[in-house]
């Protein structure tokens, strides 16, 4: 490729997460506004992310952040951000983020993760759902 076809291919990375990317639920939605409205610190958004793999499949979870990086993907909600990298989104592409509370207490969850990523969450070898081999 000469200097000037290279200068002439222009990548852009969309940065804007489109609303079948990643959804929150309303109870979802509104129990993060009221943690951003309680917190005293300058935090903006959450950030979503996967770790891990193997037997059981990634896991999912969320941190606060007021730093934005280069490949993240946004969605602005209500009174808060949302990032999420663009590898990360490869695994998690339709999730449903949900707020639930049961007699064990109250958490976010992450529903349809394993069907927007093909899987079935569980293992493949002794069929162990979530737990993994000796789980």
């Amino acid at each position: 490729m000469t200097q000037s076809t290279a200068q002439a291919v222009s990548l852009e990375f969309a940065t804007a997460l489109k609303p079948d990317d990643v959804r929150m639920t309303a109870a979802a939605e509104k129990k993060m506004a009221e943690i951003f409205a309680d917190t005293k610190d300058d935090l903006t958004a959450i950030r979503i992310y996967i770790s891990g793999g193997g037997c059981s499949g990634m896991s999912y979870g969320m941190t606060f952040t007021n730093r934005r990086m280069d490949y993240d993907c946004v969605f602005q909600a209500n009174g808060f951000d949302i990032y999420v990298d663009a590898v990360a989104l490869n695994f998690m592409r339709g999730v449903e983020i949900d707020f639930v509370e049961r007699s064990m207490g109250a958490s976010f969850v992450f529903n349809n993760v394993f069907a927007s990523t093909g899987g079935s969450g569980a293992c493949g070898g002794c069929g162990a759902a979530g737990g993994g081999c000796g789980g």
